[in-house]
């Protein structure tokens, strides 16, 4: 397979990936107005401050195993090694349980410290449990699927399933005659009916699981292996893919409801950008891992540079997409929900600078080296709450978008000079550019097998 057969695979899968993202992200939407136009902007300020409470929780009860299970799973499958891989998959699982059933006996203790935003959660505490185990459990069997090639089987059950269940709690929350009992009803609806979609998910994933097969030995030392990945990683992840609703949680004491709610908006539009990018990369993993694997070197900067282009255009399409369809796109959810379009375009810039600059850290991890990354995301975050409380007060929503665009360029640019520091590499996309540049338009090389 040549270059241009590469980058065209990568566009294919990463686009029908996004495709289903994007029909659930607007069948969110959907739900998302009905609250802002049914209930007012307060109350879906609130249901925001919620979901993004599902999400922080969920993707720390694996403890990192959901994130580096798309490592592992292409790494097992790639040899044949069952064994060593249901033994990962069992440990994720009983990681989501123990954590689960602590955050139910004494997480609802602990929101009483977190003021006004933790009274609300309290009132949820039982559904917030319930759905964050849920979730929980399908980010895990995600990432192990999208590791053994099923990349569609991963991604859907979140990227459609859950938004099907979101707006099909609706017509059921709008029967209650109050709002805030509409709101506690369409949680509880969720709660219920996201546990059936992670059992039916998980009962798919252990079956494909059971497949490989299990003949070769258990390596030793493979359990410690498993942990120097997952502890870095669990604060990857939430510092990247659950960026912005850590972000809503710190700004909920500097931002109105109203203005929380425009900016959750604002950010539930970016995350589904964001994942048409980092999707590609999600599709390359397992070929990236077996460049490394046959120490490929040539192969392996190949493919982490095809897979810089093709995130880079396609950032760059969505970012022109965002500067002339913001206003309109927030325009639906109500008059007062214009003020986002300026902040939704600067958000926006982050994406393309993350692709510009390349997967550091899945580089990094790949490379044995994921504490590597801390440092430059521990500074990241660092400046999100220095920025915040510097521009939010005086310029509300737009200073809120600009402390979330630097501190993203901030630990990106970071990370980029710790890959170039530790391991030698340049994981941006300019190597590929000087390659291709260098070609001068020939013929693409072949790969060897």
């Amino acid at each position: 397979m040549n270059d241009r057969q590469v980058r065209s695979r990568l566009l294919s899968q990463s686009g029908i990936v996004f495709a289903g993202r994007v029909a659930g992200a607007g069948l969110v939407f959907l739900a998302q107005l009905a609250i802002a136009r049914l209930w007012g902007a307060e109350l879906l300020g609130e249901y925001l401050l919620i979901i993004a409470a599902v999400n922080i929780i969920a993707v720390t009860m694996p403890l990192g195993f959901e994130t580096i299970g798309t490592y592992f799973a292409a790494e097992y499958g790639a040899r044949g090694e069952g064994r060593l891989l249901r033994g990962f998959v069992a440990r994720a699982y009983a990681h989501v349980a123990l954590v689960a059933a602590g955050l139910l006996l004494l997480g609802h203790q602990a929101m009483g410290l977190l003021g006004g935003p933790g009274r609300v959660l309290a009132n949820f505490w039982l559904p917030i449990s319930i759905m964050s185990f849920a979730y929980a459990m399908v980010l895990v069997n995600g990432a192990l699927m999208v590791g053994l090639r099923r990349p569609y089987a991963g991604y859907f059950a979140e990227s459609l399933a859950r938004p099907l269940l979101v707006i099909g709690a609706v017509p059921v929350a709008a029967m209650a005659a109050q709002p805030q009992l509409a709101l506690e009803r369409m949680i509880w609806v969720i709660a219920v009916g996201f546990v059936v979609i992670a059992a039916v998910h998980a009962a798919y994933v252990l079956g494909t699981v059971r497949a490989i097969p299990g003949t070769t030995p258990a390596r030793p030392g493979e359990t410690r292996r498993w942990w120097r990945f997952a502890l870095p990683w669990v604060v990857i992840t939430l510092a990247t893919d659950f960026f912005f609703d850590l972000d809503l949680l710190l700004l909920s004491g500097l931002l109105g409801r109203d203005e929380l709610a425009v900016f959750g908006i604002c950010t539930r539009i970016f995350g589904i950008l964001t994942f048409g990018v980092t999707a590609v990369y999600g599709v390359n993993l397992p070929d990236i891992f077996e460049s490394e694997a046959r120490q490929d070197r040539k192969g392996f900067h190949r493919r982490v540079g095809d897979a810089n282009l093709v995130a880079s255009m396609l950032a760059l399409v969505l970012f022109v997409g965002v500067a002339l369809g913001a206003p309109v796109a927030l325009w639906v959810f109500g008059p007062e929900f214009a003020a986002g379009a300026l902040p939704l375009t600067v958000l926006s810039a982050g994406m393309l600078v993350r692709a510009l600059l390349g997967p550091t850290a899945l580089v990094l991890s790949i490379h044995d080296r994921p504490n590597a990354t801390l440092p430059a995301i521990a500074l990241g975050l660092g400046t999100l709450i220095a920025a915040n409380l510097w521009l939010v007060p005086s310029l509300g929503l737009m200073g809120a978008a600009l402390a979330a665009l630097l501190a993203q360029t901030v630990w990106s640019v970071a990370l980029w000079h710790t890959a170039r520091r530790t391991a030698g590499i340049d994981v941006s996309i300019v190597p590929r550019l000087r390659e291709l540049l260098a070609r001068d338009g020939g013929p693409a090389e072949e790969e060897r097998p």
